[in-house]
C-alpha cells in the first residue's frame, strides 16, 4: 500500500497538484469503561474527535464504521454481544464477533480495539497555483506558490497517534488516577478484578 501511495504522491507532484487522504489509528488493549455516558463533554468519542479535528487539514473524523454506518440499517451496524464459558487471557466473559462501533459505545470504551479514521483535505499550496486576489492591489491574481509538501497524510498520521495516546492517557487517569504510579496500578488491578465478577 505504501508503494502505491508514494507513486500517487509522485504523480501529483509531476502535475503540480496536492493530495488529501485518510489515516487510521487502532488502539489495542483498551479497558472497558473509559470515558463517560453521562457528561457530554467527557464522552471519549467526543474527546478523540476534537483532538483529531485539531490536526491541521483534518476535515472529518470517524470512529469504527461511522461514515458507512450512516448508510445502513441498525441490524447491519450494531455489534451483537455473546457469552463465552471460559474467557481467555483474563478477558471478559462477554464478546463481540464484530467491532463496527470502533470500540466506543455511548461515549465509553467497550473493551474492543478503538478504531479512528481522520480524513485530510489536500493542502492548498499548489505548484500550479489557483486563482485568488491581492488584498493590497484589490485585483485578481494567481496565488503565490510556497514550498510545501504534496501530501501531509503520512506526517499527520504520526500526529494522530500522539493525540490519540494523549486522550487515552487522560481518560485512563480520570478513571484510575492516584497520587503515584503504584496507586494507579492498584486502582486498575482492583477494577479488572471487579469486571471479571460481572
Amino acid at each position: 500500500a505504501s508503494i502505491g501511495m508514494c507513486r500517487e504522491i509522485d504523480r501529483a507532484r509531476e502535475k503540480g497538484n496536492t493530495l488529501g487522504g485518510v489515516f487510521e489509528v487502532v488502539i489495542t488493549g483498551v479497558p472497558i469503561g473509559l470515558g463517560s455516558y453521562v457528561q457530554w463533554d467527557r464522552r471519549l468519542d467526543a474527546q478523540l474527535a476534537s483532538a483529531f479535528m485539531s490536526i491541521p487539514g483534518v476535515k472529518a473524523v470517524e470512529i469504527g464504521g461511522g461514515i458507512e454506518a450512516s448508510k445502513k440499517k441498525g441490524s447491519d451496524v450494531h455489534d451483537e454481544i455473546f457469552i463465552q464459558d471460559k474467557p481467555k487471557n483474563n478477558s471478559s466473559r462477554y464478546y463481540r464477533k464484530t467491532n463496527r462501533a470502533g470500540g466506543i459505545e455511548g461515549g465509553v470504551t467497550n473493551g474492543e480495539e478503538v478504531v479512528i479514521r481522520a480524513y485530510l483535505k489536500p493542502i492548498p499550496t499548489l505548484i500550479n497555483t489557483l486563482h485568488s486576489i491581492d488584498f493590497t492591489t484589490k485585483k485578481e491574481t494567481k496565488a503565490i506558490y510556497q514550498r510545501s509538501d504534496i501530501c501531509v497524510v503520512p506526517a499527520a498520521s504520526i500526529v494522530g497517534e500522539a493525540v490519540a495516546a494523549w486522550e487515552m492517557a487522560v481518560a485512563f487517569l480520570e478513571k484510575f488516577g492516584g497520587d503515584s504510579l503504584q496507586e494507579i496500578k492498584e486502582n486498575y488491578k482492583k477494577y479488572r478484578e471487579k469486571i471479571q465478577e460481572i
